[in-house]
This record gives structure tokens, C-alpha cells and sequence, in this order.
């Protein structure tokens, strides 16, 4: 057990919980068994992992990856989730890169706060790493009469076959992560 805990990294040496070190035996076990993963999960590890209720009794995986090596991870991104909800069946698997949101600075205040750690753009950035492999499209806010307001977010319909089936999970993973409503939707063709 002691190689799998090298695939995951806490921050402040916290102990990871049960279900974390599961994920990075996964991780650890694709690395020794899948020869086209091999070479490219050697160096890559992850912060941490979250189990999410989706609907009924379907549930989705979140894995937290360094947002260093995102682009590592984007590269094998569909093999590695395929591998991934193999291990965890009937479960969707997400990986979203870990960022940081900055508080505004005081009144006063020289210094200044880069731009991709407003909320805004995390929430953004989040929302990008959750329908991966889809493209984001086009969006829609809808303000309704009582005041409450759902974001309608059109993926690239190339994406279809490999993202339809996890829609309720994505607005599922935003709802719980970022705390906002979204409704996923392909664009209809117009002739």
C-alpha cells in the first residue's frame, strides 16, 4: 500500500481518508497493469477525491489533479477515464485541477490579485474541467420571476456520444462544487 500512497499528495500532510487511498490504488494499479498509461502516469498524482451523489443511486467520483499537471492529465484524459469508471463501475469519473480563490484586497491595498483567482474565473475554469472531453459552446443565464437564476451551457455536439450520459453528473459535481444551478444541452441544428 505504501507505492499507492505516492500517487496521492495532501497539502499540510494530511492523512488521506479511505476512499482517497482507494483512488490512488486505481491510479497506482493502471500505472503497473495498462501499457499505454505506463509511461504517462509515472510522474502524475493527485490531491484528492470525492464521492458525490448524483441521482437515485448513481454517483460521481471527483478527482482534485495539481493544476500544474492538468495538461499532463488532459493528454490521456479519455483513456484514463475510461480505465477509471472500469475500476469504479457504475460510477462517473471527473478530474478537475485544483485552484485557489483569493479574497479581494483591502481598501488601500498595492497589491494586486491575479485575475484567474477571482471566483468568477475559478467557477469558469471548474466548469471547463467538468465537461471535458466536450467544449463549452455557448451559455445562457436565465433570471426567473422569483429571482433565482440557472445557467444553461450548450457543449460541442462532436462530444455527444462520449459526454451524454454523464449530463445529470456534471450539473450534479458544479451544484455541489461551485453551488450554482446549470442545465447541460447540446445545441439543436438549424436548417
Amino acid at each position: 500500500m505504501y507505492t499507492a500512497l505516492k500517487k496521492i499528495h495532501k497539502d499540510k500532510d494530511v492523512e488521506p481518508t479511505e476512499f482517497e487511498e482507494s483512488v490512488a490504488q486505481a491510479f497506482f494499479d493502471l500505472e503497473n497493469t495498462n501499457q499505454d498509461l505506463k509511461s504517462d502516469l509515472k510522474d502524475l498524482y493527485i490531491n484528492s477525491a470525492v464521492q458525490i451523489d448524483v441521482s437515485g443511486n448513481r454517483k460521481a467520483v471527483v478527482i482534485h489533479v495539481p493544476y500544474r499537471l492538468r495538461k499532463a492529465f488532459r493528454k490521456i484524459y479519455t483513456k484514463l477515464v475510461r480505465e477509471l469508471e472500469k475500476k469504479f463501475s457504475g460510477k462517473d469519473v471527473i478530474l478537475i485541477a485544483t485552484r485557489r480563490i483569493l479574497r479581494p484586497p483591502k481598501k488601500g491595498s498595492a497589491a494586486q490579485r491575479p485575475r484567474n483567482r477571482t471566483l468568477t474565473a475559478v467557477h469558469e475554469a471548474m466548469l471547463e474541467d467538468i465537461v471535458l472531453p466536450a467544449e463549452i459552446v455557448g451559455k445562457r443565464i436565465r433570471y426567473r420571476i422569483d429571482g433565482s437564476k440557472i445557467m444553461k451551457v450548450f457543449l460541442d455536439p462532436k462530444e455527444r456520444n462520449n459526454t451524454e450520459y454523464k449530463l445529470e453528473a456534471f450539473s450534479a459535481v458544479y451544484r455541489k462544487l461551485a453551488g450554482k444551478d446549470v442545465v447541460f444541452e447540446y445545441p439543436g441544428t438549424e436548417a
